[in-house]
């Protein structure tokens, strides 16, 4: 969901014709100053870093342009398009794993990169997978979505959501905040993921992983879950910034 925009209000409109007092103008420029000083420090801590490793994706062009977190990324420069036929070293994110996304995981992607095939869920069948070849393809664990075309819907994750929780899961947590806050609703997916996803980075191994998540769904079929799981109807209509 998009946060509320937020207004400085300062009182009565001055009129335009009044000069106002030096001192009183100074004392303004001096707090407007901190607060944007307070802001952008804020701002450094969310928002993370950007990755050092490679990040990269095959694109289907199942998806609309406009909506397509892949694209954003790209667009942004912080993703590497691959072709079809192109092999890629590194633990590419493919329903074609055999394993879960693991803290073991880390060493690759910093070695060799993290990439992700942009893919329509509802095309799945028809998706060449067999070439895009990667010697460490991995599936990831039960997670939840954010983004407001399948917010609420479990494992239907978009590209950015999909890169943010295997960098998460392998130690990269300030690569996560940094894709993620590309996106106007993507610290919701942190929000709504929080306790599965660490669960998930204090495993091993991608036993560990699939252990973990049984339990978690265990619990969760158990207990009453009042989380809100669904946005505001407005969420449909975001723009370009909200993809």
């Amino acid at each position: 969901m998009a946060p509320p925009k937020k207004f400085s209000v300062r009182g009565k409109r001055s009129n335009q014709h009044t000069q106002r007092d030096y001192a009183e103008r100074l004392n303004d420029l001096s707090i407007q100053s901190s607060e944007d000083s307070d802001d952008s420090s804020e701002s450094s801590d969310t928002e993370g870093v950007e990755a050092t490793f490679a990040v990269s994706m095959w694109d289907l062009n199942h998806c609309d342009p406009k909506k397509c977190s892949g694209r954003k990324l790209s667009r942004h420069k912080l993703i590497k398009n691959l072709k079809l036929g192109q092999k890629f070293p590194g633990l590419v994110l493919s329903p074609v794993g055999t394993q879960c996304v693991s803290p073991s995981d880390k060493d690759i992607i910093e070695k060799f990169g993290l990439a992700v095939i942009d893919c329509s869920w509802a095309k799945i069948d028809e998706t060449p997978f067999q070439r895009m070849k990667s010697p460490h393809p991995r599936l990831l664990p039960f997670l939840v979505a954010a983004n407001p075309i399948n917010y609420g819907k479990p494992y239907q994750l978009s590209c950015v959501e999909a890169l943010a929780a295997a960098m998460f899961i392998t130690g990269h947590k300030k690569e996560a905040n940094f894709y993620l806050s590309k996106f106007s609703w993507g610290h919701s997916f942190l929000e709504l993921n929080s306790e599965a996803l660490d669960m998930y980075s204090n495993c091993t191994d991608s036993k560990s992983v699939i252990e973990a998540q049984n339990k978690y769904l265990e619990t969760a079929a158990n207990e009453k879950d009042t989380r809100k799981m669904w946005p505001s109807s407005d969420s449909d209509n975001e723009s370009d910034n909200s993809e």
